[in-house]
């Protein structure tokens, strides 16, 4: 065994790695601890349709759990949530690699993109109802239009990033053209980038389901929306932590497609 493989083996599998993880790991469940006892103290002093306690709150959240209400909520969200989230993906994301990439049609763009950057989707409830009726698609437009902007700004930034050394290089080994280019140079260098906007976006976009289903589209946030009209705390608590356990897997999972994706780098 040569001794550079050695070398990366032991720092692998350096059992003090281990033990700083589960250091990690401990400081982070304490600090839930911390944050649920301090709930717990503020709730003996608020009646519970001000704060309800962790206990109490519990409850309701199983209680949702148990008579499905939670799940068809949910899966309600996820409809509108996914559509919107890769159409706004798509087109952020294409849109923002042509206008880093061509002078041309950011000039063209430009006064637009200025224009209509500092609308904020919830704005945009009139037109989504309008167009595409109290609906999923109605919903999903609202959401597509937050992802829209993250992804479009970390895309065309990443591609302007892009060194021209690069495009030097792959223009002397014979990659003439502008899609050669965008395909073999372009996309693989500004991945970074281009990613931590689709995982900002995501997260983003599950954030606005509330927004979007403020229309009168059944979901998650609905359920949040009407619970909170009628002053039951403990289910608008409930309904978030639903969100919160969502936007967690999504996250971890995303994460760990990033990392498979950017290996090439490390």
């Amino acid at each position: 065994m040569s001794a550079d493989l050695e070398t990366e083996l032991a720092d692998r599998f350096d059992p003090r790695e281990g033990g700083a993880g589960a250091r990690r790991a401990l400081r982070g469940l304490a600090g839930v601890a911390a944050f649920v006892l301090v709930w717990a103290v503020a709730a003996r002093f608020n009646p519970d349709y001000v704060l309800p306690g962790p206990l109490a709150t519990g409850e309701t959240f199983l209680t949702e759990v148990r008579s499905g209400r939670a799940l068809d909520a949910l899966a309600s969200s996820v409809q509108h949530w996914l559509l919107g989230t890769v159409v706004g993906t798509t087109l952020g994301v294409g849109l923002g690699v042509l206008l880093g990439w061509s002078d041309a049609a950011e000039d063209g763009a430009a006064p637009l993109v200025r224009l209509l950057r500092p609308v904020p989707p919830l704005a945009l409830t009139g037109f989504g109802i309008a167009w595409f009726g109290i609906n999923h698609v109605g919903a999903a437009f609202i959401v597509a239009a937050g992802a829209f902007w993250i992804n479009y700004y970390a895309a065309y930034g990443g591609v302007r990033s892009v060194s021209d050394d690069l495009l030097d290089v792959a223009r002397s080994l014979g990659v003439r053209s502008d899609l050669g280019l965008i395909r073999k140079v372009v996309l693989p260098s500004a991945s970074p980038e281009i990613l931590t906007g689709v995982r900002t976006g995501v997260g983003r976009c599950w954030m606005l389901i509330i927004a979007a289903e403020t229309i009168g589209v059944a979901g998650v946030g609905n359920r949040i929306l009407t619970a909170a009209s009628n002053l039951a705390v403990d289910v608008v608590i409930a309904y978030i932590l639903v969100m919160s356990l969502v936007y967690l897997v999504l996250d971890t999972l995303f994460q760990a497609a990033e990392d498979r994706i950017l290996g090439w780098r490390a």
